[in-house]
């Protein structure tokens, strides 16, 4: 991926998705969207010290809590638009190159646990896994219809949450800096594990001089520190000087249309949980300078009882508003329905 001057000048006029991590999938089964706290914009979050880069900006709640165990295979589905599970378009679009993180948090209540003041170790990551051509974690996410496999590592069992993220880097003097997506996901932990790793705090983790964060990715580098801490209980590789293989490993041909409606087996679900965090900033909207499109972040309920776009209307539990104003009310699944 070498960028010559005129790629670089076009990508501020280039347009392109912002993306969300939206689905799970526990050993090659789709929990959809049961147990996510669905980000209520598919913008990124850029200030590292804000609360809302633990599990997003005021992400909505959910009650579905997913089940997994020491040793699965769980993968997350990040794509552009709410709902969308195609793999005809990127899954995150506009040179958005970088690493992806995967974390988990031991908590008392998934559902209510807010991520920010979770203690969080990590459990995965990819960065530049070639250098020979300059290929990024998240062209291997796009190559994969926007899905990254990890295995859970023997931790002690109990609720958790997992939190995916991607880091798009950008040159910080021009285009706003690295933008943050991710996603927290409710988790209960089986097995018979007693392993609890050192934790860090989100926000916390990460500070803005970071060289895997403060970097221009522009001039084609050889080499990549991945933000954050070294994952517990696998070991990245090093970045590899030959060409990484861009035939998908996940099975595209057998990727679902839509979200499930019903619960994943032996999914449970807990009290209706409130946001994830309190913010403490304003998430970035139509004034976001960046080359990729943005899509605002909507409103809270009126007292007319219409719900903006991409906010919630309904789902078991849900006693808000159910009438979308400018959308139409799209079930997800039966704990979540979002005005799509």
């Amino acid at each position: 991926m070498l960028f010559s001057a005129t790629l670089l000048a076009s990508a501020f006029t280039y347009v392109a998705g912002h993306a969300t991590f939206q689905e799970m999938w526990v050993n090659n089964v789709d929990q959809g969207s049961f147990c996510v706290r669905l980000p209520q914009s598919n913008s990124p979050v850029t200030d590292i010290t804000s609360t809302d880069i633990a599990c997003n900006v005021n992400a909505s709640p959910s009650t579905g809590i997913c089940s997994i165990a020491p040793g699965d295979s769980v993968t997350v589905e990040m794509h552009q638009q709410p709902g969308d599970r195609s793999c005809a378009d990127d899954a995150i679009g506009g040179d958005h190159w970088g690493p992806i993180n995967i974390y988990m948090a031991k908590v008392d209540d998934a559902t209510t646990a807010v991520g920010s003041s979770a203690g969080w170790f990590k459990i995965d990551e990819m960065g530049l896994p070639s250098n020979n051509p300059e290929y990024w974690a998240t062209e291997v996410l796009n190559d994969n219809c926007g899905h990254f496999t990890f295995t859970i590592p023997s931790i002690a069992p109990g609720q958790y949450l997992l939190r995916a993220e991607v880091i798009a880097l950008h040159v910080a003097s021009s285009v706003g800096g690295a933008q943050f997506y991710m996603s927290c996901f409710q988790v209960n932990v089986g097995g018979s594990g007693t392993a609890t790793p050192a934790t860090v705090k989100i926000p916390g983790v990460y500070s803005a001089s970071d060289p895997g964060i403060l970097i221009d990715i522009y001039t084609s580098p050889k080499a990549y520190a991945i933000p954050g801490p070294t994952p517990y209980g696998t070991t990245s590789p090093a970045v590899a000087t030959t060409a990484y293989p861009t035939t998908a490993t996940w099975n595209t041909a057998n990727q679902p249309a839509t979200v499930p409606t019903t619960a994943p087996a032996g999914a449970s679900t807990g009290a209706p949980a409130p946001s994830s965090a309190a913010p403490t900033s304003v998430h970035p909207s139509t004034t976001f300078t960046d080359p990729g499109t943005t899509v605002p972040v909507p409103t809270s309920t009126n007292s007319a009882g219409t719900v903006a776009q991409y906010g919630q209307c309904g789902g078991q539990g849900w006693t808000g508003g159910t009438t979308c104003i400018s959308s139409k009310c799209t079930v997800v699944n039966q704990y979540y329905s979002q005005c799509l």
